[in-house]
């Protein structure tokens, strides 16, 4: 793995040790200011570029184009809410989506399933273990927005969310984000159609060199990738980690996100 990840950098590998405890003290108090931090040139140069090579044969040829009008909510409707209330204004997601069971030689999965990577992820989340998902198409995906596509507005279901940036657009595919924008306790519609008006002061917009690996709470924090333009696509790999083993989706959920069940 030392050819891949820059492990005089971020010593993943040496648990324990001062220079790791000050990685994953330095990580937390990112999560704690701003919902995420950022390991910038995780991956060593040159590695980015050679996973996308290894991806983009797949991606090219085989990758599922996801199209979907939604809300920030991704719920057809909030019972509180009425149908025409600016929270649940419709925005677009388009992006193309190669599987894991599509790249299973390749340097993405390496990455994902490294040991002390998921380690020093649990440390760094105050976890007391976590698992790499189960599911052979949802373990860990590579996502694709090309010229006019964008992930629009929305909330994470699950409590953080891993990515690796493989690749930036010529243009735009910016992160935007809005730290907090509502609570467990308070949903917060009145700031939720603010932001989707264009009207929030706070919202804030992060710019990501590939290679760097990002560590995002968004369940609270709404967040989208702006439009992409230009003839290079933006490209991504999103992780999945859970704290109980074994996990696995749905048909269902397979048949939504990838367009097959097996």
């Amino acid at each position: 793995m030392d050819s891949i990840i820059d492990l005089d950098r971020y010593p993943l590998d040496r648990v324990g040790s001062p220079r790791w405890t000050a990685l994953v003290d330095a990580s937390k108090a990112g999560l704690a200011a701003d919902g995420m931090f950022n390991l910038e040139g995780f991956l060593l140069p040159g590695v980015a570029e050679r996973a996308v090579a290894e991806i983009r044969p797949v991606m090219d040829a085989r990758s599922h184009e996801h199209r979907r009008s939604h809300n920030i909510y991704f719920k057809p409707s909030i019972p509180e809410l009425p149908e025409d209330h600016p929270a649940l204004r419709k925005v677009e997601t388009i992006s193309h989506t190669v599987c894991a069971d599509q790249i299973s030689d390749s340097t993405i999965l390496q990455v994902y399933e490294y040991g002390p990577l998921i380690r020093f992820l649990a440390a760094a989340m105050d976890k007391p273990i976590l698992h790499a998902m189960q599911d052979p198409l949802a373990r860990a995906n590579v996502m694709s927005y090309r010229d006019g596509e964008a992930l629009n507005w929305h909330f994470d279901r699950s409590e953080f969310t891993t990515t690796l940036l493989l690749q930036s657009p010529e243009r735009g595919g910016d992160f935007e984000y809005r730290t907090d924008l509502r609570s467990d306790s308070d949903p917060n519609y009145a700031g939720v159609a603010r932001l989707l008006e264009g009207r929030d002061p706070e919202a804030r917009i992060m710019k990501v060199k590939p290679g760097t690996l990002n560590v995002f709470r968004g369940k609270n924090t709404a967040h989208r990738v702006t439009t992409v333009r230009g003839n290079r696509d933006r490209m991504i790999a999103v992780f999945s980690y859970y704290e109980r083993p074994g996990v696995m989706f749905s048909a269902e959920e397979r048949l939504g996100f990838y367009g097959r069940a097996a």
